[in-house]
């Protein structure tokens, strides 16, 4: 037991260090002033997090949670079929070359990533190019720069992290059920609604927070997608720290949405316990 605990000291001191004190450091910063000039003073107070409550601030951390829902969603909607298509209709042999493919943009910088998306949407890039030289459209059509711009590269991003906790949650499902479901004569569809999307629920829900919580600190593309058109809670904490130089702003505003992804971590977790407990109760009871 204690050669585990020496184990483990390595982690969590690089946790301590890299994680738990800038962390530290960044809450008491947001209870700091600044001067007219962006020196920090520790005169303690409320100011960082009361402005907030602006209407302009508000307006746009409406808009963050509207963009990180409707991408959430989106990712969804694209992730369950994937991750079904891979674990539960390619044979075997074929699965992990599924996940790869999956896994490939994780090998490619996100920034270059972002940055391709300009190169396919821009006035002259490879979408307006084609439908042009084909007679589709007679002038270059404004897919960049915009907010659906921004929903595509952050669905395109984001997808992954959707899709890898459903096709755990596939993977591990007890196969057998959809045969005795079968045997029962349940269609396909009723099997589908009553057995594998209740199981999955728990894989579902992790890509959702993991996908929503992404979505919230995102800067890099509504950046180089958006444009000045869109701006999310992300980008405005960059401002405040790279341009405004407001650096209690800034941390105020990183700890609110900290706080937020906190609290949803807590709800899921909870949520799995009401769901174990619930399976122990109906066991006790056959």
């Amino acid at each position: 037991m204690r050669r585990g605990k020496l184990l483990v000291l390595p982690a969590m001191g690089w946790l301590g260090l890299f994680f738990a004190l800038p962390l530290l450091i960044v809450v008491v910063v947001s209870f700091a002033s600044r001067t007219a000039y962006g020196q920090v003073v520790f005169q303690w107070n409320l100011d960082n997090y009361l402005r907030f409550l602006e209407p302009l601030y508000l307006k746009i951390f409406a808009f963050t949670l509207g963009t990180a829902f409707v991408t959430t969603l989106w990712t969804f909607a694209m992730g369950y079929p994937v991750a079904y298509t891979i674990a539960m209709i390619l044979p075997k042999k074929w699965q992990q070359a599924g996940i790869i493919l999956v896994m490939i943009p994780f090998w490619i910088n996100f920034l270059i990533r972002s940055y391709s998306w300009v190169i396919i949407l821009r006035a002259q890039g490879l979408v307006n190019t084609f439908l042009l030289h084909f007679g589709f459209i007679e002038k270059p059509l404004g897919l960049l720069y915009n907010n659906t711009a921004v929903l595509l590269g952050m669905v395109y991003g984001l997808l992954p992290f959707m899709v890898l906790p459903i096709y755990v949650s596939l993977e591990q499902m007890d196969k057998r059920l959809l045969e005795a479901a079968s045997d029962l004569g349940a269609s396909p569809f009723t099997a589908f609604r009553k057995i594998t999307l209740p199981l999955t629920l728990p894989g579902v829900a992790a890509g959702f927070i993991l996908v929503f919580i992404s979505s919230l600190g995102m800067f890099v593309v509504p950046d180089i997608m958006g444009g000045a058109k869109s701006s999310l809670m992300g980008n405005v904490i960059q401002n405040q720290f790279l341009a405004a130089r407001d650096w209690p702003f800034g941390s105020a505003l990183s700890i609110i949405l900290a706080l937020l992804s906190l609290v949803m971590i807590i709800l899921y977790y909870k949520a799995l316990e009401a769901q174990k407990g619930g399976k122990q109760h109906e066991e006790k009871l056959a």
